[in-house]
């Protein structure tokens, strides 16, 4: 097996990544300096940053449904965290994009780097699906400002993709970004507030029938 795919399937870096980390000697196969290209065989030790990586099998990814009050951090400081509705063995698992406290719904666990990457770099723009409800209802001049661009205080402009109502200040949101706390962010830079909100797919996961507080395992990827 080449070496950048070993550590994409048993760290949080991809493929890239984990070239770049060769590249700078942070790699060793058997004690001895990786180069980009190497391949290993099942009894060889790797290391990265002088820590050896544990090889597995086969990568694991997890759907949950986060309920509101769990923080996406393997320290809630204080509040519970995602980890705490999994099985201990699960714990080694890489979060692939975050929901805040106040937030629910899919939230996707994993240990392929690779699809990490994929899921989360800014540079690949993953389709992101939220329900939201609000205290009050959008004006056809709030959706517009919404889709054409809010200043929330970042370098750009924040834009959503879509707008599309469910029923009365109940909204469908899809993002094709995402930074931090990003549609809240949003809806106050219009004196709009959110009174729930529920992310119901990541790219092409989808949260569907999984019941709050719980997870099941993906096998489609």
């Amino acid at each position: 097996m080449r070496i950048n795919k070993f550590i994409a399937q048993n760290t949080h870096l991809s493929r890239r990544q984990a070239d770049e980390a060769i590249a700078s000697a942070r790699i060793t196969i058997n004690s001895k300096t990786a180069s980009i290209g190497d391949t290993i065989k099942t009894d060889d030790v790797i290391t990265l940053d002088n820590k050896v990586i544990s090889g597995s099998s086969e990568n694991l990814t997890i759907l949950l449904n986060k309920p509101i009050g769990y923080v996406c951090s393997r320290d809630g400081q204080g509040s519970p965290t995602v980890y705490d509705l999994l099985p201990k063995k699960y714990e080694y698992l890489n979060i692939a994009g975050r929901l805040d406290k106040d937030s629910c719904g899919l939230v996707i666990l994993t240990s392929d780097g690779d699809l990490l990457y994929e899921l989360t770099h800014p540079s690949k723009d993953k389709e992101k699906v939220y329900e939201i409800e609000l205290n009050e209802q959008l004006s056809d001049s709030d959706i517009k400002q919404l889709t054409t661009g809010v200043d929330i205080g970042d370098e750009r402009p924040s834009k959503f993709a879509k707008i599309e109502e469910l029923k009365s200040k109940k909204y469908k949101v899809t993002l094709e970004e995402g930074r931090n706390r990003q549609i809240r962010r949003s809806l106050e830079s219009i004196q709009k507030n959110i009174l729930s909100l529920k992310r119901i797919k990541h790219a092409d996961f989808l949260l569907d029938n999984i019941i709050e507080g719980k997870y099941t395992i993906d096998i489609s990827y």
